[in-house]
């Protein structure tokens, strides 16, 4: 069962206030890019995703996740940004685009 979740197309979640307030405060072209990176998150497979080495998917291990969540990921969304975010079922819940690398890992 675990094989044919991760070969599931991922579904997007950007119905989280802080990263649509991350998302809106970004300057235009910064903002498209994010735009770009989720249109091609959407049209892959969760094993795509964690396979993928432009999007550097990895565990956050610094920042211990809510409960009920099992864990916290980083994506990178643009050159110079990254995401976080989890999964639920074939979701990718998005919750905050950071203003730099090392706010994404609870440091600073």
């Amino acid at each position: 069962m675990a094989k044919a979740n991760a070969d599931r197309l991922v579904r997007l979640d950007l119905n989280n206030p802080v990263f649509q307030d991350n998302l809106l405060a970004l300057e235009k072209q910064e903002r498209n890019a994010v735009l770009d990176t989720l249109d091609k998150l959407r049209k892959l497979t969760w094993n795509q995703v964690y396979r993928d080495t432009g999007l550097k998917w990895e565990k956050i291990l610094s920042v211990k996740p809510p409960e009920g969540i099992d864990a916290i990921y980083s994506l990178r969304i643009t050159r110079s940004r990254r995401a976080t975010a989890y999964r639920q079922q074939d979701f990718l819940r998005l919750l905050t685009i950071a203003p730099d690398h090392d706010s994404t890992y609870g440091r600073k």
